[in-house]
């Protein structure tokens, strides 16, 4: 399959058919675009093989029915479609993301509810927010005086595009020499990050913010394994001065997975080095991509039937 020059190699699903990339086009009047009226979803695939799958079409099916979409397939189908956009992009590692725009109105109608939405999958090289080869250095992250989106506006649980917030912060971060950020909300808790939950590791248990955020597959998958290592997370309030003076600081997302936080604004987080329960966990979710409960082969996954 071509690639033109600018585009990432992968391939797409749109409008009921596959095609490279660089052909994967929306209307400008699409209220996804427009608006950003649309839901989304993002699975990677490693070593051939989609890992907990199952987690996210469940949760972007409940993403559409929490904003009144329909993207008009099964589940069984948005996974088939998923697994042959894999199969045409040719990658073994590849970040896959699915979406549902609220699409728009035969005669351009503001009312929602006249709107067709449109389906539209793709998958494209893994991303990473910290290399693998950095990943023993940590990130360094800035804390900023940005507010994330209050949930009782727009509902962190559905996972969305409104991302000026977390952008805005992002320019502050690069402006303050961090890599990246962590927004608070209007109480001055933590909450989350561009694409990620955070934990702190506080006289060894963890800690993860418990409202105002996406409830991440990769977060669950962290608090499953720690509960298996016989470590305990607690989902509460979480207060800035806590996580600047915690033992361990780390980041989930299916965008690398976990990654350590070493630095936070000026200070060193303990020693500045990776702590162990963040270590440990490391190791235990990159073997949990050997799970069958957790892993499905791309071969395994028939080939759409639309």
């Amino acid at each position: 399959m071509a690639d033109t020059v600018g585009y990432p190699p992968g391939a797409a699903f749109i409008d009921g058919a596959f095609v490279p990339m660089s052909e994967a086009n929306i209307s400008v009047l699409d209220w996804g675009f427009l608006r950003s009226d649309a839901t989304y979803d993002v699975v990677h695939v490693w070593r051939n093989r989609f890992f907990r799958i199952d987690a996210h079409i469940d949760r972007f099916f409940d993403s559409m029915a929490g904003i009144r979409l329909e993207c008009g397939y099964s589940r069984e189908q948005v996974c088939a479609v998923l697994a042959e956009c894999v199969r045409k992009s040719g990658l073994e590692a590849a970040f896959v993301e699915m979406i549902c725009t609220r699409g728009m109105s035969p005669d351009f109608s503001r009312d929602p509810r006249e709107a067709i939405n449109r389906f539209i999958a793709f998958a494209v090289p893994f991303s990473w927010i910290l290399r693998p080869e950095d990943r023993e250095h940590g990130i360094h992250l800035a804390v900023s005086s940005i507010h994330r989106i209050p949930q009782d506006s727009v509902n962190p649980r559905v996972k969305n595009y409104h991302w000026l917030d977390l952008v805005m912060g992002l320019f502050e971060a690069f402006d303050r020499g961090a890599a990246n950020v962590v927004l608070t909300d209007a109480a001055g808790h933590v909450v989350e990050g561009p694409g990620f939950n955070i934990f702190a590791v506080i006289n060894g248990s963890a800690n993860t913010p418990a409202s105002g955020v996406l409830h991440g597959i990769t977060r669950r998958t962290a608090i499953e394994l720690l509960a298996e290592a016989g470590i305990t997370t607690q989902a509460r309030s979480l207060a800035v001065s806590e996580l600047i003076n915690a033992d361990e600081v780390f980041i989930t997302s299916t965008a690398g997975g976990v990654i350590s936080v070493t630095r936070i604004d000026e200070r060193p987080v303990a020693d500045g080095n990776m702590g162990p329960v963040t270590r440990q966990l490391t190791d235990l979710y990159w073997q949990a991509h050997e799970r069958p409960q957790w892993s499905l082969a791309i071969d395994d996954i028939p080939a759409p039937a639309l």
